[in-house]
């Protein structure tokens, strides 16, 4: 690769390693050479290390062995540091301190030899990662044992379960596989993981606006379950209360319509107009509500607690109950057609819609036109609106969830009509 590099590239490349050299060096001694000056690296060292490196690398490219050689002395000379303690930070020793050094060595060859853009990456995360020590450290402090528990079961569900499923159907009664099936719970598991994470972490001073938005990308019936039961605390009708109620059905419109699209995008723009005006008549009185609000005494009635949703037998419910609805789906189908699906739609709107509707955008039922589908959605919807509101009135009282109540009362209404006009132009 070096022969075919000209003498003003070359020179180019190793500019570019002492530059970003300096740039580490910039950051590291305003971190590190504070309070511990004899520490090694720095704004001097870091570009003499990578331009020995550089050096060494084009005396013998193909053996490396100068390379190798000057990577051991420097190796040495840093554990004689890390020996006698010359590097120690505030919390003692530290490896990041030889780490930094190592890498500026390693910038020479690796910006005569790969592409620019890998060794500013390198300097710029090294630099983050320097200068967010403080930060970093804070967060880690803030963030509970569980939750790493949490992510490393998120990333067996993406990176380990999924690859490993077969992607082809394994009943003869429905074309869906068990590959399609946990990416659906993947998708709706993303979804529910970010947001829990942004409502457990991110400072709430919107009383129940934001948790309502990020509850409706989580679970609308579970957080209108959850401020209901906060208003039935308060004993005093909520407006701030009643706003979260209202807007966490309205982003569930907009979740289905992502979460669609993801497996189907024909079905999803066909979705779209209804889901979007949905949305709107929903989040219209929420937001006039919300901004008549009486802040001092709504805000402190109105903490919604978040409820990690990558438990394992979440996802095995989800998942059973994804087989089940497709494979009733499937049979309704075949049975009593599109009006025994639309029947299944209006009763699966009284449990958890994410399945059916994924069973429906994967395919699930073969055969029926992209509008029927869309309507079917539709019922589900409007079914799961009226659920809402029913719990609403159930765990917050009629008197104090009545308005929240009728809103989502109106929204399965409007959804019905939504989907009675897309069935009279099913061809």
């Amino acid at each position: 690769m070096l022969d075919n590099l000209a003498p003003i590239d070359e020179a180019g490349r190793l500019g570019l390693a002492i530059a970003m050299a300096v740039f580490m060096g910039l950051a590291f001694e305003g971190v590190y050479k504070r309070e511990q000056h004899t520490s090694p690296g720095g704004i001097r060292t870091f570009p003499l290390l990578a331009a020995l490196g550089a050096m060494l690398f084009l005396l013998d490219p193909k053996s490396l062995l100068p390379f190798v050689a000057g990577l051991a002395a420097v190796a040495i000379w840093l554990y004689g540091h890390l020996e006698r303690g010359s590097d120690a930070d505030i919390d003692g020793p530290s490896l990041v301190i030889p780490t930094a050094n190592l890498l500026a060595y390693t910038f020479g060859p690796a910006a005569l030899t790969q592409p620019a853009w890998l060794v500013v990456a390198a300097a710029v995360t090294a630099v983050l990662l320097l200068e967010g020590r403080e930060w970093l450290h804070h967060l880690v402090r803030q963030i509970a044992p569980v939750e790493v528990f949490t992510l490393g079961k998120f990333l067996i569900l993406v990176g380990i379960v999924l690859p490993l499923l077969p992607n082809h159907p394994i009943i003869s009664w429905t074309p869906i596989t068990p590959f399609q099936v946990w990416l659906a719970l993947v998708a709706i598991s993303t979804l529910s993981y970010a947001s829990y994470l942004l409502q457990r972490y991110l400072p709430m001073k919107t009383g129940a606006l934001l948790p309502g938005i990020l509850g409706g990308f989580y679970s609308s019936t579970a957080t209108t379950v959850a401020l209901a039961r906060r208003q039935k605390i308060a004993k005093v009708p909520s407006a701030d209360i009643a706003v979260g109620i209202i807007i966490a059905t309205a982003v569930m419109y907009l979740r289905i319509d992502v979460v669609v699209a993801l497996f189907n995008p024909g079905l999803a723009r066909v979705l779209l107009p209804a889901l979007v005006a949905l949305f709107a008549l929903g989040a219209a009185p929420a937001w006039a509500q919300w901004a008549r609000r009486a802040t001092a005494a709504s805000v402190a009635s109105a903490d919604v607690p978040a409820e990690n949703p990558l438990q394992l037998g979440t996802a095995l419910t989800f998942a059973v109950l994804f087989v089940i609805i497709a494979l009733a789906s499937a049979w309704v189908s075949s049975s009593f057609g599109q009006r025994g699906v639309y029947a299944l739609a209006g009763i699966t709107g009284l449990t958890d819609i994410n399945p059916f509707v994924l069973s429906l955008a994967q395919g699930g039922v073969g055969g029926m036109p992209v509008r029927a589908l869309a309507t079917a959605i539709l019922i589900a919807v409007a079914s799961n609106n009226i659920l809402n509101a029913c719990y609403a009135l159930l765990f917050g009282g009629v008197r104090a969830c009545l308005r929240p109540a009728l809103v989502l009362f109106g929204l399965g209404l409007a959804a019905l009509i939504a989907a009675l006009l897309y069935q009279r132009t099913v061809t």
